[in-house]
């Protein structure tokens, strides 16, 4: 019966209370105005608990975070420069999680500032209050607010963690403005061909049927391929959508099949030169982010293989660490991985026999962002002229396909 009991009680106490935020006003024992917010399970535990203080609540209400987008990497680039810009202003921290919870519009992530600065509150630093939350804030992020707290510059890695990742923000837009403009007009080619396919020329199919006469080559073709698409339509859409799928999947939870998608992907003309200069870039800003915050050499390398966005240049910092750590120097360890161009390797090596590593990891980075912007200018240039003639040899092709049948009618009347 004891045991039964203990087991009982323990179940209980690993049963987890839903807690909210109250926002309470009132008069404290010398009939001071008060004000503040507490979390608890429910309205009756906050009067309580403040009764007990000495406090008299004249108004209490539970804060509501209903709904709300996901929180994405905008929001927390935004938290990080509004935050960084409170501390130098002397705001102190916890008013500091506040004025941004309250300022923001997307009610999930001012619960995500609100936790954060419950945590804080009851004794956590900053930096673990963060390492709670993986998937907003990654070791990086962690590593540079535990080093700010170490050092006690805590607002100014904030600071330069927020340039870092508005840059980083910024090459990640211009590759995906330069990818969304072709990939947005040929998801469009291939719905009208679906279209005209399954819609369009069966109709013509029947008024060529009444006309008794041999049909060109190029329309019996497409014809062909609408036969196949009318009574097949459900077959491709399946094969479609399941390749899709599966390949997504594949690529989410196999990493040599994404290290393989990733190094393909270098290879593209024109488009892996610019995802390569982007991978540069934001190598070559996190390494010099960490390095300038004080962050050692290979704990730093650590960070930079996470931050790499690409499996590749990911495996590679991975090497690189590990020679590193044997005592190779960077620049070495950076040759033997074959994946940083010259100019690359010898700035590094005039910045680490200068003392100035720092400054020349951020000279290469302020090179390949420039870069990237003078690619993604040239290959939209360039992409318009191309979109027009695949427009033109898919849709023109089969309009001029179906009209040859209707021409030679002309040429015979």
């Amino acid at each position: 019966m004891a045991t039964t009991t203990a087991g009982s009680a323990q179940r209980r106490d690993n049963v987890r209370v839903k807690e909210y935020t109250f926002l309470w006003e009132g008069t404290d024992r010398n009939n001071r105005q008060v004000r503040g917010e507490t979390k608890a399970a429910s309205e009756a535990v906050v009067r309580t608990n403040l009764r007990r203080q000495g406090i008299r609540i004249t108004k209490l209400k539970r804060q509501a975070f209903r709904g709300g987008r996901s929180v994405n990497e905008k929001d927390i680039t935004f938290f990080t420069r509004q935050f960084a810009t409170m501390l130098r202003a002397g705001v102190p921290l916890l008013q500091a999680f506040e004025i941004v919870a309250r300022g923001h519009s997307n009610a999930r992530f001012s619960r995500l500032m609100m936790d954060l600065k419950n945590k804080v509150e009851s004794g956590s630093s900053m930096s673990q209050a963060f390492r709670e939350y993986p998937q907003h804030f990654d070791d990086l992020y962690c590593n540079l607010v535990a080093a700010g707290e170490a050092s006690g510059t805590l607002d100014a890695i904030l600071d330069r963690l927020a340039t870092y990742k508005e840059k980083i923000l910024a090459i990640k837009s211009k590759i995906k403005s330069a990818m969304f403009y072709p990939l947005s007009v040929i998801s469009v080619a291939i719905i009208v061909t679906f279209i005209i396919m399954i819609f369009v020329i069966p109709a013509f199919k029947q008024v060529f049927s009444s006309f008794g006469a041999n049909l060109p080559f190029a329309t019996l073709v497409v014809m062909g391929i609408s036969d196949f698409f009318v009574a097949w339509w459900w077959f491709i859409f399946l094969v479609a959508a399941g390749s899709g799928i599966g390949v997504s999947m594949l690529y989410k939870r196999s990493a040599p099949f994404r290290y393989t998608c990733q190094r393909l992907s270098l290879k593209i003309p024109v488009i892996g030169g610019i995802l390569e200069k982007a991978c540069l870039a934001r190598w070559t800003r996190t390494l010099q982010t960490m390095f300038a915050a004080g962050v050692p050499l290979v704990e730093g390398l650590d960070a930079v293989a996470g931050a790499a966005g690409n499996a590749v240049f990911a495996a590679g910092t991975r090497r690189i660490q590990t020679e590193v750590a044997t005592g190779v120097s960077l620049t070495n360890a950076m040759t033997n991985v074959d994946l940083f161009p010259s100019m690359v390797l010898q700035m590094t090596q005039i910045g680490e026999e200068s003392g100035s590593l720092d400054q020349m990891l951020g000279k290469i980075a302020d090179f390949y962002e420039r870069e990237v912007d003078d690619a993604v200018a040239a290959l939209s240039s360039l992409l318009e002229p191309l979109i027009i003639v695949f427009l033109g040899v898919v849709i023109g092709g089969l309009v001029v396909a179906m009209y040859l049948p209707i021409f030679k009618l002309g040429q015979v009347v």
